[in-house]
């Protein structure tokens, strides 16, 4: 199935103007259930981000983004709202450059007497179709770095680029065998990755997340490529967590890393030093599925992402091309 059927089969995020509500299809439970989650406050949207019912640094900027024009058209309940929705998720920098673009237009709307709401929903409306352009676009470039036959390890959910990538080549005659892993907690590979690649009609075999090193020693994987919830001027990226150990074994076995880099490096993060790290409740980790996995009265922790230098990646991907990490600043240049 094409991606973009499939994008129009399962709308993940929308604004209802009847409702006047943010309605958001509950990652955390699809694909076993497809639920939509009716979010009619600000707040009912950040709670919604934090409890992983959207996913992917684009899709939660959008849902912000949207949830931002559920606020009182006052200057200071923009403000609020604002401020809400940035706390959420402080990693992925989509988040940081839609809301307060959003908010400008608001504020600019009110001051010109015109519709705050309006302007917001045109402005994310916009940014969620420039997206889509993107998302294409780096995926058919990454298209041409698979070979046929290849095995693609993938790590988390790397989103339409991904799709895109599996669609092109497919229609290129080429056949690709995407290998996922489980991706703990919330099983993001097992779930959506997986019923992703199912869906185009590619083949897909999920892994735990501990396989990867191994199933390279065996040469069972050509390749490794996954997305970034935000890259440095200077080539670092941030990822799920568990990305920068695949990084290093991909590196040790010989095997090319690339990354899906969609529009490019955050302009406002010049090194790694500039990225915090999300830390979710370690509580998360004690369970799986919805079902505690460990022992009563143990502790744990959960740092969502981590971060892979540049020397252990082969190329970023984007809508404007190939570059390698350490080149990544010039992706403004083109």
């Amino acid at each position: 199935m094409n991606p973009a059927i499939l994008a129009d089969r399962f709308k993940t995020l929308y604004y209802d103007p009847e409702q006047d509500a943010v309605i958001l299809l509950n990652r955390a439970n699809y694909p076993h259930e497809v639920e939509y989650v009716t979010c009619r406050t600000v707040e009912e949207v950040a709670r919604a981000i934090e409890t992983m019912i959207v996913q992917g640094g684009p899709p939660l900027a959008y849902a912000a983004g949207l949830g931002l024009a559920l606020a009182k058209p006052a200057k200071a309940a923009y403000e609020a709202a604002s401020k809400r929705l940035l706390a959420t998720r402080p990693t992925a920098d989509d988040l940081h450059h839609i809301i307060p673009a959003a908010l400008a237009r608001a504020l600019d709307a009110l001051d010109a007497g015109e519709d705050p709401k309006q302007a917001v929903l045109d402005y994310v409306t916009d940014e969620i179709e420039r997206g889509n352009r993107v998302s294409r676009l780096c995926g058919e470039h990454a298209a041409g770095l698979l070979q046929d036959g290849d095995r693609v390890l993938t790590h988390c959910i790397a989103g339409a680029a991904l799709c895109w990538m599996l669609w092109t080549a497919k229609q290129q005659g080429k056949t690709i065998h995407l290998i996922a892993t489980e991706t703990r907690p919330y099983l993001q590979g097992a779930r959506l990755t997986a019923q992703c690649a199912k869906e185009l009609g590619v083949e897909v075999t999920v892994i735990t997340d501990g396989m990867p090193a191994h199933l390279m020693s065996q040469g069972m994987i050509d390749k490794f490529i996954c997305a970034a919830d935000r890259i440095t001027l200077d080539g670092h990226i941030t990822n799920k967590v568990g990305t920068f150990q695949v990084a290093i074994a991909a590196h040790y076995h010989g095997i090319p890393f690339y990354v899906l880099g969609y529009d490019g490096p955050d302009p406002a993060t010049e090194s790694a030093d500039g990225i915090e790290i999300e830390w979710r409740d370690g509580a998360e980790v004690l369970h799986c599925a919805g079902r505690r996995t460990a022992v009563e009265g143990v502790k744990a922790l959960y740092p969502a992402f981590d971060i892979t230098p540049p020397h252990l990646i082969s190329g970023i991907v984007t809508d404007r091309g190939i570059f390698p990490p350490t080149l990544i600043r010039r992706y403004f240049e083109m």
